[in-house]
């Protein structure tokens, strides 16, 4: 009898634990915005740094990634819009990360910087922000070349910047939309 009862708790419990799941859900797919932000705004980033065109490759990044979460309408302007993502590009520099036994550089490491504020125009509150978002992506030297030639450093691998501009999108959506 008492056997019989213990089977039947556990199967109960078993069954319960089976029914309720996990409480997980897949990461990169949820939203903690307000339910009436339906349109976001995403201005070209402002671009503080002598790099041309680095503006463009982050913003569009930037939307792209937001319309790939497929819930919003992404516009290209401030008005009209539910909320709007305003960034500034602080910063893209590029340094040597690796160096062969004739002390020349190997690998060179691209950090970028960037401002970046989220803001509810319905409500006139910033959602989310961070003054100095930053990332960096490393690649490899084809050929010797002087470290001070600014286009040297993005010549060697122009997809290194591409992977950089992918990289900052995915983590800025994620924060914003994930509430990190």
């Amino acid at each position: 009898m008492l056997r019989r009862r213990a089977l039947t708790l556990i199967t109960v419990m078993l069954a319960a634990t089976a029914a309720s799941g996990c409480g997980y859900s897949l990461a990169g797919r949820g939203s903690f915005l307000p339910a009436y932000i339906k349109t976001i705004g995403v201005p070209l980033f402002t671009n503080n740094t002598p790099v041309f065109n680095v503006e463009q490759r982050i913003t569009d990044r930037v939307r792209s990634e937001l319309i790939g979460r497929g819930r919003y309408k992404v516009e290209t302007g401030r008005t009209g819009v539910d909320a709007v993502l305003l960034g500034e590009i602080v910063s893209l520099t590029g340094a040597p990360a690796a160096f062969n036994p004739q002390q020349q550089a190997t690998r060179y490491a691209l950090t970028l910087v960037v401002k970046v504020e989220f803001r509810d125009l319905k409500t006139d509150k910033v959602l989310w922000s961070n003054p100095g978002m930053q990332f960096t992506e490393q690649y490899d030297v084809t050929t010797v070349t002087t470290g001070l030639d600014a286009s040297a450093f993005l010549g060697q691998d122009a997809n290194a910047l591409e992977r950089l501009a992918s990289e900052f999108a995915r983590a800025l959506v994620s924060a914003i939309l994930e509430a990190f």
